[in-house]
């Protein structure tokens, strides 16, 4: 019988151990672009190894969510619902966009902040929890063998889940308001995908930081509400005079909140600058939080 399980240690270019009939062998044997293929494949095979765990918590987590509820999952409903309808009160008959283009209908203005805010509740939410997510599965890190790394995946599925709720209403409201939905809407998915792989990354980094200090909890309830008024909600980029109008993308939220506006609300592609600088910078945070993560792996449970 052959095993290979990775051996896990703080280092992402330990040797790989594996177990051929009960005795340990030792992979010295691979080369820099070896390791580095076996670093990007890491937790995706993590992930696929702990997929029924994955799905247990997950689970558990959903069902918690709104526990001793009688209404249940009626609020994650209810909370989009009434944003929705709060910004179309507000800003209804608004005849001119953020974007100083002329609205079409009553409604435009509210589906353009609501496209934004759908953006930049998920990135919140994984904000606020990150910092202390490994405290909550303390006494699973600490007393058993505990995938951590996992737990970064679990709680962005999570929130994921109610910012799949707020983008379908915001369909379903597109389509109602306007009568059409434009073909970009299928792209949604590789928005999300890009978007997810960003927080998970972000949740990795900020989960690691905040097992060595509770000052990270604070700092991010800090600044993500004033990340708010310095992301394109509650206006548009593209007014911005030079040079501001360039140097807002180094706040990583404004091209995930572009793009999705584009796909749903304008119905066009985003621009390719916008979106190859976007997708690096997901990719970028995803491997170097995983990496960080991993740096700090050995660590962790002495902390905890």
């Amino acid at each position: 019988m052959t095993e290979k399980p990775e051996h896990q240690t703080g280092h992402s270019d330990a040797l790989l151990l594996h177990v051929v009939d009960g005795e340990s062998v030792i992979d010295g044997n691979l080369g820099p672009w070896g390791l580095f293929i076996r670093f990007l494949r890491a937790p995706f095979v993590s992930a696929y190894r702990h997929r029924d765990l994955i799905r247990v918590i997950l689970k558990r987590e959903l069902d918690e969510r709104f526990k001793g509820s009688q209404a249940g999952w009626v609020w994650a409903l209810t909370a989009p619902l009434l944003a929705l309808l709060t910004y179309t009160i507000a800003f209804g008959g608004s005849a001119v966009l953020p974007n100083k283009t002329a609205a079409k209908s009553a409604y435009d203005y509210s589906l353009f902040v609501f496209g934004g805010l759908i953006a930049f509740n998920f990135f919140a939410e994984m904000a606020y929890r990150a910092p202390s997510l490994l405290q909550e599965y303390a006494h699973f890190i600490k007393q058993t063998l505990f995938p951590a790394e996992m737990l970064a995946v679990i709680s962005t599925l999570r929130a994921s889940a109610y910012a799949g709720i707020g983008l379908a209403l915001m369909l379903v409201a597109q389509l109602a308001f306007t009568g059409s939905l434009s073909w970009t809407v299928v792209l949604l998915p590789l928005w999300a995908i890009s978007f997810m792989a960003f927080l998970i990354g972000l949740t990795w980094f900020l989960s690691a930081l905040g097992a060595f200090t509770r000052d990270v909890s604070y700092l991010m309830m800090t600044i993500a509400p004033l990340l708010l008024f310095a992301t394109p909600v509650f206006f548009s980029q593209e007014v911005l005079p030079a040079p501001l109008n360039v140097l807002i993308y180094a706040n990583v939220l404004t091209g995930f909140v572009e793009i999705v506006r584009d796909l749903v609300f304008f119905g066009r592609l985003p621009g390719i600058e916008v979106t190859a600088w976007t997708f690096f910078v997901s990719m970028s945070m995803f491997w170097f939080g995983y990496w960080f993560f991993n740096q700090n792996r050995a660590n962790i449970a002495d902390v905890l």
